[in-house]
């Protein structure tokens, strides 16, 4: 991986989902930057790049979620980014026919999830901060014209609704709020046929957060920070 070390003006980070593939790569380029990180992995003992900071965290168990708050009471971060998902059928398997606990376990981990981690843990994060989700182009109904990964599809677009349910009972929050799409990545979830590297999204995502910082209110962003249609 060779991630530029640029400098960021976020201090503090917390990056939920640290333990492999976009996540993890997030994590270690903020490390490498100077950023504080703490980073959350499923399995106790995962091991996370230098500097680091470990935090175990199952996206599903809301006991999880709450023990987590208690342990980080007093902390404060620049910026909370929830980035856990996951994908569970084939590319090009209806939904009707993928196995209804793929079904649950899907709709749990990248809705449901990644919502309760927000609402627990959106108070530690510095009135200008940031508040990020990891989206996908793919949750955009508008821009749904070749269909594929039908599932996966559906969980980002109700996480994207579900977030803007949030922003909108936080309407006078300074902080920014963003849906972020990374673009088809090389990864572990991403599989070989994608186009892009994470060198190739990562740097453009981290910059895109960046430039957001102070800006309040929501936005639904592609990796260089143009709006992705809902």
């Amino acid at each position: 991986m060779s991630i530029e070390n640029a400098s960021s003006p976020i201090h503090d980070a917390m990056v939920v989902g640290a333990s492999r593939g976009l996540g993890r790569a997030i994590a270690e380029t903020y490390a490498r930057r100077g950023v504080r990180v703490v980073g959350t992995v499923r399995m106790p003992g995962t091991t996370l790049p230098d500097g680091v900071e470990p935090e175990a965290l199952d996206l599903t168990d809301s006991a999880a979620i709450a023990a987590l708050r208690t342990r980080l009471d007093g902390r404060r971060f620049d910026l909370l980014f929830v980035v856990a998902g996951v994908s569970l059928a084939p590319r090009w398997q209806p939904a009707a026919e993928i196995a209804t606990r793929d079904f649950e376990l899907t709709m749990d981990t990248n809705v449901l999830g990644v919502m309760r981690t927000i609402e627990a843990l959106h108070d530690l994060v510095d009135p200008t901060g940031t508040v990020a989700v990891m989206s996908s182009g793919q949750g955009s109904i508008a821009n749904n014209t070749s269909g594929g990964f039908e599932v996966y599809r559906a969980s980002k677009a109700a996480l994207n609704q579900l977030f803007r349910s949030f922003a909108a009972r936080h309407a006078d929050d300074r902080r920014s709020l963003l849906l972020l799409a990374p673009g088809w990545v090389n990864t572990g979830m991403g599989g070989p046929e994608a186009p892009l590297t994470i060198d190739d999204s990562i740097p453009a995502l981290l910059g895109t957060i960046d430039r957001q910082r102070g800006v309040p209110g929501l936005q639904y962003l592609d990796r260089n920070g143009a709006t992705v249609p809902w």
